[in-house]
């Protein structure tokens, strides 16, 4: 079983799947991708959120 990616670095994220990213992941990685001037960073995905904080 392949393990699944749960850190995404914002050039590598989806700008518009906010249920994932959440909605400020999901805001930084679309306004890098479109070559805004942000700072290196990264997401975790919020299901793994979820799952690791109980």
């Amino acid at each position: 079983m392949a393990a699944q990616k749960h850190i995404f670095a914002f050039e590598d994220g989806d700008g518009k799947n906010k249920m994932l990213h959440g909605g400020k992941g999901a805001n930084l990685c679309e306004m890098t991708q479109i070559g805004l001037n942000v700072p290196p960073g990264f997401t975790i995905y919020t299901d793994f959120f979820r799952i690791k904080a109980c």
